[in-house]
C-alpha cells in the first residue's frame, strides 16, 4: 500500500479540521486593545442568565439591574444591549432605551443584521414614544438593509393601519404574503380581507361605489369570514337598486357567520318593513332560530320586533328565551320591560324602570380583545388598542339552567 499516494488527502483533512477550530475560536474570540476577549463571557454570565429569568417571570426591575450588570462585563456584547434597551422601552422608559439603542448605531464595523435589527429596535422606540415619523423611517432603512425583514415589514403595516393608509398597509402586507410560508396563509388571508373592506369604506366616503364593491367582494374572496364585507357590500347593492343582490350578499353572512347573523338581520328587517313585508323577516328568525337553540340576540331582535307590531305575547315568551341564554343582557330586559308596557303594567314605574336601567353600563354585553384583552361596549372589526382583526368576542357568564347543568 502506498502511503504516500494519501498524503495529499491527509493535509487536505488536517487543513479543514484546522481551519474549523480556527473559525469556532475567532466566532468565541476577538482583539480589543490589544487582549484577546471572550465574546461569550457575558452571556455566560450569571448576571445575563439571571436577568433572562428576570424578564420571563416579569419582574423587570430585577432584570434591568441584572443585565446591566452583564452588559458591564463586555461592553461589546451587542445582543445584550440591544436586550436591555427593549426592556427599557417595555418599562415606559422610552428615552433611555432610544438612546441604548441610538449609541449601538454609532458603534464601527456593525454587520449589516446587526445595523437593521438595532434599526428596528429603535423603530419600536420612537413609535412606542409616538413618533410616528421617526418610527416609519427607521423601519423603512431596516427594509432597505434587509428587505425579507418580517418583523419590520410587519411593524410598518402596524403604523400604515393606525394612519389609516389602508393602500400602503395591503401592500405591505401582499409582501409579508410573498415570504410567509403556507402555514400562515389562514391569517394573511384574513389580515388582507379587512384590509380590502377598508378600502371599499374608504371608496364609499369617496363616492365610489362600483370602485367599493370590487373591494367588499375581493375581501370575501380573501377570506370568506370578512363579516362587514358583506354588510357593506350589501348596502352597495341596494343603494344601486340592487335589492335581490342586496339580500344575496345578507343572506351568504348569515351562512358563513351565523354568530353574527344579527347583523344582517337588522338589515333584512328595514329592507322587508320597507318593501311592507315584515311577515318574511319573522320567518327568517323564525328559521334560523330553530338552527341555533342557544342564540340569543336573534331571538331578542324578533321579539322586539313583534312588539312593535302589537303581538306582545308572542314577543314575550321569545324574550323570556333570549333572557335564559342571557340573564346578564341590558337590552334583554328593557326589550322584555317595554313589551310589559304592551301588557298593561303600571306604565309609569316601568317606564322609570327602563330609563334607569339604561344608564347601567356594567349590564352592556362585553365584548374582549382575544388577544389584548381590551375591552369594549360594541363590536369592532380592529382593535384600537393592539390593532389585531377581528380579535373581538362576546364575554358574558353562562346561562343559569346551563351552569346548574355542567355542576
Amino acid at each position: 500500500m502506498d502511503v504516500g499516494a494519501y498524503l495529499p488527502l491527509i493535509a487536505a483533512l488536517i487543513a479543514l479540521l484546522l481551519g474549523l477550530a480556527i473559525g469556532k475560536a475567532w466566532e468565541r474570540y476577538k482583539l480589543r486593545d490589544g487582549r484577546w476577549i471572550d465574546r461569550r463571557k457575558a452571556r455566560d454570565s450569571q448576571h445575563y442568565v439571571l436577568g433572562l429569568n428576570f424578564l420571563v417571570s416579569n419582574q423587570i426591575d430585577l432584570a434591568i439591574e441584572e443585565l446591566s450588570r452583564a452588559a458591564r462585563v463586555d461592553a461589546d456584547a451587542l445582543e445584550i444591549h440591544m436586550i436591555l434597551g427593549n426592556v427599557y422601552r417595555e418599562r415606559g422608559q422610552v428615552s433611555r432605551a432610544i438612546q441604548v439603542h441610538q449609541a449601538l448605531l454609532q458603534r464601527p464595523k456593525l454587520t449589516r443584521l446587526e445595523h437593521s435589527y438595532v434599526l428596528l429596535c429603535l423603530g419600536l422606540d420612537y413609535k412606542r414614544g409616538g413618533f410616528v415619523d421617526r418610527a416609519l423611517e427607521a423601519f423603512k432603512e431596516t427594509l432597505r438593509l434587509a428587505p425579507d425583514n418580517p418583523y419590520a415589514l410587519l411593524y410598518l403595516e402596524k403604523l400604515h393601519e393606525e394612519q389609516h393608509q389602508w393602500a400602503e398597509a395591503y401592500r405591505i402586507r401582499r409582501q409579508l404574503v410573498e415570504l410567509s410560508g403556507p402555514d400562515t396563509q389562514p391569517k394573511n388571508q384574513a389580515i388582507l380581507g379587512f384590509l380590502e373592506n377598508a378600502l371599499g369604506s374608504d371608496a364609499l366616503k369617496e363616492d365610489r361605489p362600483a370602485d367599493a364593491a370590487r373591494h367588499f367582494e375581493s375581501a370575501i374572496a380573501h377570506d370568506a369570514a370578512t363579516t362587514p364585507a358583506y354588510l357593506n357590500l350589501g348596502d352597495v347593492r341596494l343603494h344601486a337598486g340592487d335589492v335581490a343582490g342586496a339580500i344575496a350578499a345578507w343572506s351568504q353572512l348569515i351562512d358563513v357567520a351565523p354568530e353574527r347573523a344579527h347583523l344582517a338581520l337588522a338589515r333584512l328587517e328595514q329592507l322587508h318593513e320597507r318593501e311592507g313585508a315584515p311577515q318574511r323577516f319573522v320567518e327568517r328568525c323564525r328559521a334560523f332560530i330553530a338552527s341555533r337553540p342557544h342564540d340569543w340576540r336573534v331571538r331578542l331582535m324578533l321579539g322586539a320586533h313583534l312588539t312593535r307590531q302589537g303581538q306582545a305575547p308572542a314577543a314575550f315568551d321569545l324574550l323570556l328565551e333570549a333572557l335564559d341564554q342571557n340573564p346578564h343582557g341590558l337590552t334583554v330586559h328593557q326589550a322584555i320591560w317595554a313589551t310589559l308596557l304592551q301588557l298593561d303594567l303600571a306604565r309609569p314605574l316601568v317606564q322609570r324602570y327602563i330609563e334607569a336601567a339604561r344608564g347601567a353600563v356594567f349590564f352592556l354585553d362585553p365584548h374582549v380583545c382575544l388577544k389584548c384583552h381590551y375591552r369594549s361596549t360594541e363590536l369592532l372589526w380592529q382593535c384600537p388598542h393592539c390593532h389585531e382583526w377581528n380579535s373581538f368576542v362576546e364575554e358574558r357568564m353562562a346561562a343559569a339552567r346551563q351552569a346548574s347543568a355542567e355542576l
